[in-house]
Order: structure tokens, then C-alpha cells, then sequence
């Protein structure tokens, strides 16, 4: 009888305290979060029970397990599987933890200032560090997880001996690899971009959706995603529309004829710009900047606080100004001449005025 009540007593009993500790430990945070709404502290730590209530089973079962006395022959490996889980549930419970704290630090920061990219330039650098301590923390891990092993700790000696060598040789192979997140550490404490900030790369417009160490992603105004190393941006050059103030000027141009109703034209753009809301009121202006044997270039300028609206701006003055030509002054619009072209005069011959020429 023993045999059967002591293993149902020591796993048994882990497992009971394990979830009694665990929802005790769930009921204290969700009544500290009913206390503290503005904090998301107490539910993000909510999400890590799950590594929470493994780190608590494994070290109760690591701890008891000989009390057991079960599969006796194997309890070396049982025990080293344990140790194994504790360690990797302990590595996740640390990220969880971290990521809670530096999150919440960050909703406290954004919640406190106004100014947009002061807030996306913390988040960009909140999300890199996330991850160096992530990978920091994998790595520990990892690390410890093969130091359990004795065969590993034997060959610790001639790592170590040989460690300059494989430095060498793993920095010359990771070159690339290395100088993108040394790149991306730049990025992120630079204040070079910054997730949310409106870019031109090789001719694309779009927005900055991730960074990491390794990699930046633009989403494309017609939702594609542009994927490029990070060290692009530090050794190449980009427009980057939400640097400084996100205000921003725009433009439009028309080919019309030469008759264009210039002055029309401005009191119409006046009109136009005063009915749109994506106008921010700060300038605006219409003049002719150039001219051909056919045509004239009419050029519309106008502001508005952001990129999107300077884009929804412009499509509006186009649209708007094209369709008012049509309807009121067509004449303006660019045509081809289909008439005869004037004859050039005769000169004179000896002081004397050219004999006009007969019709025949």
C-alpha cells in the first residue's frame, strides 16, 4: 500500500499546492488591478501563470521526488528532466516579468506626454530592448540547460581554450549579422526612425511597422510590407517625413493653356482649402512656375499637420480645381491647335515694300 500512497501523496500534493499557490497568487493580482485601473501592471502580470505555476511544480517535484521512490533506476534522468524544465519555465516566468514592467513603464510615459514622437521614439527603443533581454535570457538559459549535463562541464576546459579562435572565426562568418544589430541599437538611441514615422525608401512611401536588431519592415501605403537589413538606414540616405514637427507642405501642378484663369484660380483654391478639414490652415498659394510653346505649369501649394492629411489634401485640391476648369473655364484646359499656321512676312527687296503675291 505504501508503494501505491506514497507517489499519489508526493506528485499529487505538488500538483495540489501548485494550483493553490497559483490561484491564490491570480486572485491577488486581479484584486490589485481592481484597484489600480490606470496600471495594466497587475493583468500583464496576470499572463505569466502559466510559467508561474511550472517553475512552482517543477521545483516541488524536484525537491520531493526521492521521497517518492518511483522508476528508483531512472531517477537521475527524471531529476535532470526536471531541473531542465525548471530552468526553461524560470526563463520564461523572467520575460514575462520584464516584459510586463518595461510595458507598463511605457503606457505610464505615453500617457504623460503629448508630443507623438517623443512617444514613438521610446516605444522603438522599448521594443529593442525587450528583445536584447530576451535574447539575453534565452541564452542564459540555453547555457544553463547544457551546463546540467557533465559532459559539458568536461568540455567547459577546451571552449574556453579555444575561444579566441572560434571569436575570430564567428565574426568574420556574422560580419553582416553583427553590424545589423549594432546597426539597430544606433536606430533605436539615435532617434533616426522611429515605429509609426512616415519614410521614403528607393521611392517607396509608407510607415515604419517594426524594427528589430536584425531587420526594419515599411508598410506601403497600399499595404505591402518592404523588408530591408537596418544598416540601410545608417548607411544610406532616406526621407523620413516625421523627423522634427510632422507638419508638412505640399504641392500640385496642372498643365493648362495659355489663357488660364490665374487669378480665378487662386480665389478657387482659397474656396477649396476652406471647405477641407485635412487643411490646417497655415499657407497656401498658386502661381505660375513655368511655361512652353503649348502649355503653362500652374503649381498649387497648400500645408496640413500630417502626412496623411497633406496627401488627402492634395488629391482634393486636383480633383476639385480640374473639375472647376471643366466646368466653368474649359478654354483653360491644355488642347492641340489644328489651325493653319500664320505665314511669315516677306522682306523687303532694295528699301523697297514686297510686291504682294497673286492668290494664283
Amino acid at each position: 500500500m505504501e508503494i501505491l500512497v506514497r507517489p499519489v501523496i508526493v506528485i499529487g500534493g505538488a500538483v495540489l499546492l501548485t494550483l493553490a499557490i497559483g490561484w491564490a497568487t491570480d486572485r491577488l493580482l486581479r484584486k490589485a488591478d481592481e484597484r489600480d485601473h490606470d496600471s495594466p501592471l497587475w493583468e500583464l502580470l496576470r499572463r505569466g501563470r502559466i510559467p508561474y505555476q511550472l517553475v512552482l511544480c517543477a521545483a516541488l517535484l524536484r525537491g520531493s521526488y526521492d521521497q517518492a521512490k518511483v522508476l528508483e533506476r531512472h531517477q537521475v534522468g527524471i531529476g535532470r528532466a526536471l531541473t531542465l524544465v525548471l530552468i526553461g519555465s524560470a526563463a520564461w516566468l523572467v520575460i514575462r516579468i520584464a516584459s510586463a514592467i518595461v510595458e507598463t513603464t511605457y503606457s505610464r510615459y505615453a500617457r504623460a506626454h503629448r508630443d507623438p514622437a517623443r512617444v514613438r521614439r521610446v516605444r522603438t527603443q522599448v521594443e529593442l530592448i525587450m528583445r536584447v533581454v530576451s535574447a539575453i535570457v534565452i541564452v542564459v538559459a540555453i547555457a544553463a540547460m547544457l551546463l546540467t549535463f557533465p559532459a559539458m562541464r568536461a568540455a567547459g576546459a577546451s571552449l574556453l581554450a579555444s575561444a579566441g579562435v572560434l571569436g575570430i572565426v564567428a565574426g568574420v562568418a556574422a560580419q553582416s549579422t553583427l553590424s545589423n544589430m549594432f546597426a539597430g541599437l544606433q536606430i533605436a538611441f539615435g532617434d533616426m526612425v522611429r515605429i509609426g514615422d512616415t519614410v521614403v525608401v528607393d521611392g517607396e512611401w509608407g510607415t515604419v511597422e517594426e524594427i528589430t536588431l536584425t531587420f526594419l519592415t515599411v508598410r506601403t501605403w497600399d499595404e505591402r510590407r518592404i523588408t530591408m537589413p537596418v544598416s540601410y538606414f545608417t548607411s544610406k540616405p532616406f526621407e523620413n517625413w516625421s523627423r522634427g514637427t510632422p507638419e508638412m507642405t505640399g504641392t500640385v501642378f496642372w498643365h493648362l493653356d495659355h489663357s488660364a484663369p490665374i487669378e480665378a484660380m487662386r480665389a478657387k483654391l482659397r474656396d477649396i482649402l476652406r471647405e477641407s478639414p485635412a487643411w490646417d490652415g497655415r499657407a497656401y498659394g498658386l502661381v505660375m512656375t513655368d511655361s512652353t510653346p503649348n502649355t503653362v505649369q500652374v503649381r498649387a501649394l497648400m500645408t496640413a499637420k500630417d502626412a496623411d492629411d497633406i496627401w488627402t489634401v492634395r488629391v482634393t485640391v486636383r480633383e476639385q480645381m480640374i473639375a472647376w476648369l471643366a466646368a466653368e473655364h474649359p478654354y483653360a484646359l491644355p488642347r492641340v491647335n489644328t489651325s493653319e499656321a500664320v505665314p511669315r512676312p516677306a522682306e523687303p527687296v532694295n528699301g523697297r515694300a514686297p510686291r504682294p503675291r497673286s492668290p494664283g
